[in-house]
């Protein structure tokens, strides 16, 4: 089986992609019959090399929620990446094609619905982003995170799998809450906040939260992932706390291995709700406080409720963060009731075998499908 891969934008989608992806190699799957296509300068330019697997990239931007030139721009740039989509479905011949999202997949789903190669959308948030939305008519297959996503996704091409943990977090999953912390040279004693705004960073979240460093800290200990865009903001405030602040205060702008380090460490979360939430808390039983990004389409609201309403999140905006984070990470910390509540909803959504029920989709959608 040859497998074209096109996942790119967000962790949260470039993540699940790469997990099933693994998964098939486990399987007998050759690295040279996977090709992955991506945009030029996002997060896949660094982890699909990581992982050893070859990238292709095309041009292609955003079209809803940016001004109209840049929107005419971007879709002229995804118009004219439909000739160098075919070429590549014409030199690498797949047998099937895994899209998890991002708009340069449109212009390589069209040319391979016009190469009759089928298509497999894994859906990692619970509803689909406008590029999904397009290419869905062309799916023979939509694997999802939740039934929730049934409301919008049709019901005869729908597979729900959960979202498919990468490999560094399942591991850390069997680690014990004290060996986590001592990653990171804090105490097992004491409560732990894990602080997350995305890749690139959140500055509401982390302005927040430097703000409420100083009454926080006299309670808790606090994992900060900054983001890299925002991470100087983030380093020139480290220096303004005192040493005993700093003694229970650790802030990076990324974590790549010790991730789940850090998930198994924590006790409570407060990050955006991009789809990645809605693997990790599951997997690692971790209560979170969600702040959609009020200008991503609506799919991290959508996300954010179907956590809360299963009790197993709070949510609050950018607008309220400053007035509310540090009385909201109290209140929850200190309710012992109300966190094994939350915990134990939180748990219930885990689907452990997610990323071989996506493999398996995967293998069965390609199997027969002959090269055009």
């Amino acid at each position: 089986m040859r497998l074209l891969v096109c996942a790119g934008g967000t962790g949260g989608g470039i993540y699940p992609a790469l997990t099933a992806v693994t998964e098939l190699l486990h399987r007998g799957l050759r690295k040279e019959d996977v090709l992955w296509v991506g945009t030029a300068g996002e997060m896949e330019e660094t982890l699909v090399p990581r992982a050893g697997l070859t990238l292709t990239t095309i041009r292609g931007g955003a079209i809803a929620g940016v001004p109209l030139h840049v929107k005419v721009l971007n879709a002229a740039k995804l118009a004219w990446s439909l000739i160098p989509s075919w070429r590549i479905l014409r030199q690498f011949r797949p047998n099937v094609m895994l899209m998890t999202g991002g708009y340069m997949s449109v212009p390589v789903a069209l040319a391979a619905r016009l190469r009759r190669v089928p298509i497999v959308i894994f859906l990692p948030d619970v509803e689909p982003g406008a590029a999904i939305k397009a290419v869905m008519p062309l799916a023979a297959k939509i694997a999802c995170t939740s039934p929730d996503s049934s409301q919008y996704v049709p019901v005869a091409k729908m597979a729900v799998t959960g979202y498919p943990l990468r490999h560094e977090l399942q591991q850390a999953l069997h680690m014990s809450r004290a060996a986590a912390l001592a990653q990171f040279d804090l105490q097992p004693g004491r409560p732990t906040l894990l602080v997350f705004g995305g890749s690139r960073g959140s500055q509401a979240i982390n302005r927040a939260l430097m703000a409420a460093l100083p009454q926080l800290l006299t309670t808790m200990q606090i994992i900060h992932i900054s983001g890299t865009f925002t991470w100087p903001e983030v380093e020139a405030n480290l220096a303004t706390l005192s040493a005993e602040q700093r003694a229970f205060y650790r802030a990076y702008p990324y974590l790549h291995e010790e991730m789940g380090a850090a998930l198994r460490a924590a006790d409570l979360m407060v990050t955006r709700s991009g789809a990645s939430v809605m693997g990790e808390a599951p997997a690692f039983g971790l209560p979170a406080i969600l702040v959609p990004l009020t200008w991503a389409w609506r799919y991290q609201k959508v996300n954010a409720d179907f956590l809360t309403k299963q009790g197993a999140a709070v949510q609050l905006t950018d607008e309220t963060l400053a007035a509310k984070l540090a009385t909201t990470v109290q209140e929850l910390l200190h309710d012992e009731v109300k966190m094994v509540a939350m915990k134990t909803a939180v748990k219930a959504l885990h689907t452990p075998e997610a990323t071989a029920k996506l493999a398996e989709v995967i293998t069965t959608t390609g199997q027969g499908a002959g090269l055009s």
